[in-house]
């Protein structure tokens, strides 16, 4: 009933997909992406039925992780989240098993056009999600359903914490698998009318009345909460940047009801800073006690009649590269009719806490392109940083009140109807240590991340279609 095939995990040829598909000859076909697995009593059947009663063209399932540690095996849960519309991250996982109708995978795999190295797997389960009969209704995405019963065991081989695989996908021994990637979910965003043409977008001139309104031309924000250890490398980085003649900028703390003594350091910093003229001002505000979260923090600031004309993040744990950092976002935000970008991001680099470099090195996500990036950007989960925005624009949009992917939500948002422009040079130190809010997520905190990212991107897919 099951013709059963391994795959080397998702990164795969199309070629591979297209023998299994010919080779399948029994109702229901199991690719596996893992060696080794081990079904619990009954499991095999129970994906069987749920096929069936579902008539999904394809079903994954919860599962238990096996690792060896100190030589003794270690079992733990590995729940998966279910799939939705803008689940269209190439990384999406779905654990080992994937159990297809095979009458449905052969129709599927006769349509793939394009003779991929890397992308043929991700070109399958994206095409499955598409709706192509006329006049059609479904939910895209329903086809792909995710049973939440623990029905095997895999072995986990990648044991690293979740800050050390954040940034495989920037790596750049990985480039060739992420130009493919973005090749095909551009076509898929083209199938379902997603795709957004380079160039086409709205002007911001509709602002320029607005801009007499600003104090200075730009704000450095910084927004915290139980900081304590480096609030104040950050706001010392954050007052040495020098602009030129012309410019002017102040740094704006927005402290979230810190308990570590955050507060107070903001507080004595702003007391002996200097006050002769052309320093910047230190600007603190503290939040009440209802919920704010980063993008709470975020849209204060920005809202606060102190605020600049661009708005430049400092995350509380960072610093910036030099002293040039905010003169540099100026110089990419304008030119000599104004203001062109609604939003700019520039290159970090991974560092720790003593300022030595931390691999995969610097981050300068060159998939973004002036062509493709804003398409390129519902594939993958951050746009990069630091990011800088202008003002009047970001004023209408706000950030979402949460603490994980509010500046991902910005990001889609402009992009979709404004340019966002680059500096690939580096210009920020991000800090890896302990109490990075991503370095050590437990499986239901990514999941939980993962999932509130791709609900994202299914809100801006149903906008960008409409």
């Amino acid at each position: 009933m099951i013709s059963t095939f391994h795959l080397p995990g998702r990164i795969c040829s199309t070629s591979a997909i297209r023998d299994i598909a010919s080779r399948a000859n029994t109702p229901y076909t199991m690719i596996c992406l893992k060696p080794d697995i081990e079904w619990i009593y009954l499991g095999q059947e129970r994906m069987i039925q749920v096929l069936q009663m579902t008539g999904a063209t394809m079903v994954y399932s919860d599962h238990f992780n096996k690792s060896l540690v100190d030589g003794q095996w270690s079992i733990g849960e590995a729940p998966v989240i279910d799939y939705q519309e803008g689940a269209l991250r190439d990384d999406f996982e779905f654990g080992a098993v994937m159990l297809w109708d095979t009458e449905k995978l052969k129709a599927l795999v006769a349509q793939m056009d394009a003779e991929y190295e890397f992308a043929g797997l991700y070109d399958l389960r994206l095409r499955a999600t598409e709706c192509t009969k006329e006049g059609c209704t479904m939910n895209e995405g329903v086809d792909l359903v995710h049973i939440p019963e623990y029905l095997y065991y895999e072995v986990e081989s990648d044991t690293r914490k979740s800050g050390e695989k954040l940034f495989d996908y920037v790596d750049p021994r990985n480039r060739g698998v992420q130009i493919e990637m973005e090749q095909c979910v551009t076509a898929h965003l083209k199938r379902i009318g997603a795709y957004l043409k380079p160039g086409e977008y709205k002007e911001l001139s509709v602002f320029s009345n607005q801009l007499s309104d600003y104090p200075v031309t730009a704000s450095v924000i910084i927004p915290c909460k139980n900081r304590a250890r480096t609030i104040a490398d950050a706001i010392h980085s954050a007052l040495s940047q020098k602009v030129r003649e012309g410019y002017s900028f102040n740094v704006i703390v927005v402290d979230d009801n810190s308990t570590d003594g955050t507060a107070e350091i903001i507080k004595n910093l702003s007391l002996t800073l200097p006050t002769r003229e052309g320093t910047p001002e230190l600007i603190y505000i503290a939040q009440d006690k209802t919920w704010h979260a980063i993008g709470g923090n975020w849209n204060v600031a920005i809202h606060d009649p102190r605020c600049g004309k661009y708005a430049i993040q400092l995350d509380s744990d960072d610093t910036y590269f030099d002293e040039t950092t905010v003169q540099r976002f100026i110089d990419a935000f304008e030119d000599e009719e104004g203001t062109k970008y609604g939003m700019v991001i520039g290159t970090y680099q991974l560092t720790n806490m003593d300022g030595e470099i931390l691999p995969p090195g610097v981050i300068d996500h060159r998939e973004w392109t002036d062509e493709n990036g804003r398409n390129n950007a519902l594939r993958i989960n951050g746009l990069g940083a630091p990011r800088g925005f202008f003002v009047p624009l970001l004023r209408t949009i706000n950030y979402p009140t949460t603490k994980y992917g509010e500046d991902y939500a910005v990001g889609l948002r402009i992009s979709r109807d404004y340019p966002i422009g680059r500096i690939y040079d580096v210009v920020y130190n991000c800090r890896r240590w302990e109490d990075n809010s991503d370095a050590n997520c437990d499986i239901v905190a990514m999941n939980r991340n993962n999932w509130y990212k791709d609900k994202l991107r299914t809100f801006e897919l149903k906008a960008r279609k409409d």
